[in-house]
């Protein structure tokens, strides 16, 4: 019997096939099929005009996250088309309240094993849960709703084998950041990256979702986890316990290419503009002005997240110069981490904290940068204008980085804090 990568096993099961390899093209089941405010108009008309009667895919669900609320009229229009279209057809709607789509999905949608599109490019973070979850365009999106099924190339796999655990003050995203660094923005294009290794078994969900999240940012056509005592722990405290089973790699199945990782080795890192493989340690930076701090998103807005920053922000102030903002990805973290006292830290920080959503990530409202200014932000993209400003600059980092910056000014090692 074939020895199949997990990329291949879920793929393989969903087109109804014994095994698959690298370079076929398949027709597969799909599972949930997401959109979002800026790419869910777009899909709904392209489902009017199939004519569809009906949606097929067994989840559809529409978020309205990246402007939530909405800061402008057309922006509104958009999303009163996505509330008329969810009435009218049964898709589920996820309005303004609830949070980013990627944060919603691993929270009440996607499943080990599950084939997951979306019209949004880091739909790719729901593959920590061990799902093949991957972003395509709003008309590709809108045929696998309106058709229950989608077609795909199966992408040849890298294994991410990671080994040693990550020190105090390092999180996942300098882990990911580091290891997009080495393949570069491009490394991975259309590839599966498969993590796993000693280093991935200690590492919890959170971590895991930051770094499926930014397999995007490599090229990757999807990150994916095997779905083990973590998954199932995740899933437990969702209440979602049966939707969990264990799923991993064939033993033998073969790779393009292995990349290792030595986590202890990792420090806290940075991607400098314009571009996410455009890395440097944090300590490197030492004495880079920053003008706000974004602390939150898809990439890094959990609870755990919101935890480390507030570690390091716990007594005290930002920096005179220094705006920060926190945006939780969801309302469930927003609720625990009030429940927690965390939003009366960043108060008395100084911090902005905004309703749960994209945020100031795509540049839409809250917290877009003025001319010359510097962002050190958790989100997944630094690219010209990302912030609703093409002369601005966008630095990357992990939320306890993101922290140390905001009290000192300047981009700063979070060690020094600890």
């Amino acid at each position: 019997m074939t020895a199949l990568t997990l990329a291949e096993k879920i793929l393989a099961a969903h087109a109804g096939l014994d095994a698959v390899v690298p370079g076929q093209i398949v027709i597969a089941a799909v599972d949930v099929a997401i959109a979002q405010d800026g790419t869910g108009p777009l899909a709904i008309e392209q489902i009017e005009e199939l004519g569809s009667a009906r949606l097929k895919a067994p989840t559809c669900v529409f978020f309205i996250d990246h402007a939530a609320p909405a800061p402008r009229s057309e922006l509104a229009n958009a999303q009163k088309t996505i509330r008329a279209f969810c009435a009218s057809s049964g898709a589920t709607l996820s309005d303004v309240e609830m949070g980013v789509c990627h944060q919603r999905v691993a929270e009440s949608y996607a499943k080990p094993g599950d084939l997951v599109i979306g019209a949004d490019s880091h739909t790719c973070m729901a593959g920590a849960l061990g799902a093949f979850a991957t972003g395509m365009g709003s008309t590709d999106v809108a045929v696998g709703m309106a058709s229950g099924q989608t077609w795909l190339r199966v992408p040849e796999s890298f294994r991410i084998e990671v080994t040693g655990e990550l020190q105090d003050g390092v999180e996942a995203k300098d882990l990911m950041l580091t290891l997009i660094g080495t393949l570069g923005a491009d490394g991975a294009t259309y590839k599966a990256l498969e993590f796993g290794g000693p280093g991935i078994d200690a590492l919890p969900m959170p971590g895991r979702l930051t770094l499926c999240n930014m397999s995007v940012e490599a090229g990757a056509k999807a990150g994916l986890m095997p779905s083990d005592d973590s998954t199932r722990a995740f899933l437990a405290a969702l209440d979602r316990e049966a939707d969990w089973r264990p799923l991993a790699a064939d033993p033998g199945a073969s790779y393009e290419r292995v990349v290792e990782v030595d986590a202890a080795a990792i420090v806290p890192t940075v991607s400098r503009p314009h571009a996410v493989d455009n890395t440097a340690p944090a300590a490197a930076l030492k004495g880079t002005r920053v003008d706000q701090v974004l602390i939150g998103t898809c990439t890094n807005g959990r609870l755990e997240d919101l935890r480390a920053a507030a570690r390091l922000r716990r007594g005290r102030r930002r920096a005179p110069h220094t705006r920060l903002i926190v945006t939780p990805a969801s309302q469930a973290v927003a609720r625990a981490a009030a429940a927690e006292g965390l939003f009366d830290v960043f108060w008395d920080a100084g911090a902005v904290v905004t309703n749960p959503g994209c945020g100031a990530c795509v540049g839409i409202h809250e917290g877009i940068l003025g001319d010359g200014e510097v962002c050190l932000s958790t989100a997944n993209r630094n690219f010209h204008g990302r912030m609703g400003n093409p002369g601005a600059f966008i630095y990357l980092g992990s939320p306890a980085t993101a922290a140390a910056t905001a009290v000192a000014g300047e981009i700063t090692d979070p060690r020094e804090l600890l």
